[in-house]
């Protein structure tokens, strides 16, 4: 009787900033779930609210969260009226700020592992050859699935993409103690199986501007990193960049013969700064990786005009954040990508 007198209730319509993008939300949707059903490239990844690809900004309207944005999002970004679109469903009619995914072709291909290299006691540079060229950004990842899988990883291209795709799709993997992916990984036991990758996916790249770039990095975080930086130097990159990168001890550090290959072609300045928290070194920064962003932003000039890049665990970067805009960093200019395993639904 109650839906004859008052009829169902409409649909709310959400539009995304600066585009013609807007697309209709029904009842108890979230709204990256009609988003996705719509077809737009929605930036999204765990679905569940862990890992903070969909965050975005809400310029206007009220929206209801399944799970608390804070369980992702820091104290800055939430201030800010950032929400995440996997858990958000919205109470009114709603305008986001968001970039959308890169317009790019996503594949389903099959592979085999072709080369595995240690790079460190726990992380492993590991390379497969597909059945098909795949194209993707610098920055971005692919999720991998292996026969028997609980359920698919996400780990980012470690190296600069090629005009047309490459057969070749490479990565930085660590190793997680009991992970049902790495355990089989570095035993070997996956060497001659069968994989089916699908990419490519994220939103992490580098942004226009003329403005330093800040890099934070730690454990197989790199992997972007490297690529995003290859990638600017074949672009002919001129801005100034600082790469901070912490690890417990030496034995952490790794691709430094590839850094340094990057500084030699950069074109502008770039340092690379490795901070070792548990071991203290000759000529090695020493504590917490966020602890040398202040340095190294006052080194690069200021925060003006500064656009910050992070790949790590999550609480390195809900502590950049956190630092970053005490330092006038606007979170406009802070992308980063959250590693977390498999038990947080994520990378």
């Amino acid at each position: 009787m109650f839906k004859k007198i008052f009829g169902k209730k409409p649909d709310k319509r959400v539009s995304i900033s600066g585009t013609d993008i807007a697309f209709e939300v029904g009842r108890n949707q979230t709204i990256l779930e009609a988003a996705l059903a719509q077809k737009y490239a929605f930036p999204h990844d765990c679905t569940v609210g862990t890992c903070g690809s969909c965050r975005s900004k809400l310029l206007s309207g009220k929206v209801d969260a399944i799970t608390p944005f804070g369980y992702t999002l820091s104290r800055e970004e939430l201030q800010a009226g950032y929400i995440l679109a996997c858990q958000a469903v919205p109470k009114s009619d709603v305008e986001l700020a968001v970039e959308m995914d890169p317009d790019i072709e996503i594949k389903i291909v099959n592979g085999r592992i072709v080369e595995t290299r240690d790079l460190t006691h726990d992380i492993k540079q590991v390379t497969w050859e597909v059945d098909q060229p795949m194209d993707y950004v610098a920055g971005q990842y692919m999720n991998v699935l292996w026969p028997d899988a609980p359920g698919h990883r996400s780990y980012s291209f470690s190296a600069a993409p090629v005009a047309g795709g490459s057969t070749r799709l490479s990565t930085f993997i660590r190793k997680v103690p009991g992970g049902a992916f790495t355990e089989k990984l570095f035993s070997g036991a996956l060497n001659d199986s069968a994989f089916t990758i699908e990419g490519p996916h994220g939103h992490f790249w580098l942004r226009d501007g003329d403005g330093p770039i800040l890099l934070v990095g730690g454990g197989s975080g790199l992997s972007p990193l490297i690529s995003l930086l290859e990638d600017a130097v074949a672009r002919g990159v001129t801005r100034d960049a600082i790469l901070l990168f912490g690890g417990r001890a030496e034995r952490d550090l790794y691709c430094l013969d590839e850094i340094a290959a990057i500084g030699a072609r950069w074109k502008g300045r770039i340092d690379f700064w490795p901070v070792l928290s548990e071991e203290q070194r000759d000529g090695r920064r020493f504590g917490m990786v966020t602890g040398d962003i202040q340095a190294a932003i006052a080194e690069l000039g200021g925060a003006a005009g500064l656009q910050a890049y992070m790949c790590g665990p999550p609480p390195m970067i809900d502590a950049a954040v956190s630092e970053l805009t005490a330092q006038g960093v606007s979170l406009d200019d802070i992308h980063y990508d959250k590693f977390t395993d498999a038990s947080s639904a994520g990378k």
